[in-house]
């Protein structure tokens, strides 16, 4: 049973992350275990390739063993998590099964644990769970579940901005919530915070970390109307390009009646001769 106390900190550091927090008025400051722990944006950073992590299966690898193909989503959790990470890995599951996209072809799931105690067994526990639970079979060679040494872990952390701290008396970690895109070759493309992540969201974040090499016309038009807000980690429509569109559907569908009429009276002109 999880202890009061680490639950309370664990809910209180599901709502923050490393944006400003306008309703924290000035001399109001975070509880002590919290003013370590945030999500700082390093858009366009790249992740330290060559570090080695090992996989559920215990083969050691540098980091660019899965990286290269395709666009990875990256989250950072630890196995062991009795609240927070499950929730991410619940959150980011449950926005990928309606997708028709597919790990291991459109883009790949890289799971890491930031606690270099845990080990591949405990690696492949989980994702042993959360590959059932997304219950698409054919995909598993898409999702890597990920241990690592201290120094490899905290130079993957300091790459996209994930900050945590250790709590000893509870033996737990205090950290925020959120998964990252990046590109295949490693850049930090998109950040997503909290736990729910919107399927339409997400499927834009891959389409942009794979320059726009994975996805359909439709995924394209969306993103000419939506604009990435870095500082909430979605995206928000953009008014002007959502009229510049309407004005040339407009204009397209004027030259389609006006090319009906002109067809209408030749053919007209035609039957009267």
């Amino acid at each position: 049973m999880v202890k009061p106390a680490i639950s309370t900190l664990l809910l209180v550091a599901l709502f923050i992350s490393a944006v400003p927090l306008p309703g924290l008025a000035a001399g109001n400051t975070l509880p002590t275990d919290l003013e370590d722990v945030g999500f700082d944006q390093r858009l366009g950073e790249t992740v330290p390739l060559d570090v080695l992590f090992t996989e559920a299966n215990g083969q050691e690898a540098p980091l660019g063993t899965w990286f290269g193909e395709r666009p990875v989503i990256l989250a950072l959790v630890y196995y062991d998590c009795p609240m927070l990470c499950p929730m991410v890995l619940n959150g980011l599951t449950s926005a990928l099964k309606p997708m028709n996209f597919d790990p291991g072809k459109e883009f790949d799931v890289v799971v890491v644990s930031f606690d270099a105690r845990e080990t591949p067994a405990m690696a492949a526990e989980s994702k042993a769970i959360f590959v059932d639970r997304y219950g698409r079979p054919g995909t598993e060679a898409g999702w890597h579940f990920l241990t690592g040494s201290e120094e490899s872990i905290t130079a993957l952390t300091a790459a996209v901005g994930f900050r945590f701290t250790y709590t000893p008396e509870v033996d737990q970690f205090a950290h925020t919530a959120g998964i990252v895109a990046l590109t295949p070759a490693g850049q930090v493309a998109r950040y997503f915070f909290g736990v729910d992540y919107p399927p339409k969201t997400l499927r834009l974040g891959l389409v942009e970390a794979a320059d726009n090499k994975i996805g359909s016309i439709v995924d394209q038009v969306l993103l000419y109307c939506y604009h990435y807000d870095p500082e909430t980690g979605t995206y928000t429509a953009v008014a002007m390009n959502i009229m510049r569109l309407g004005a040339l559907f407009t204009v397209a569908l004027l030259g389609l009646f006006l090319l009906i009429q002109l067809k209408r009276e030749r053919r007209a002109s035609a039957a009267e001769v």
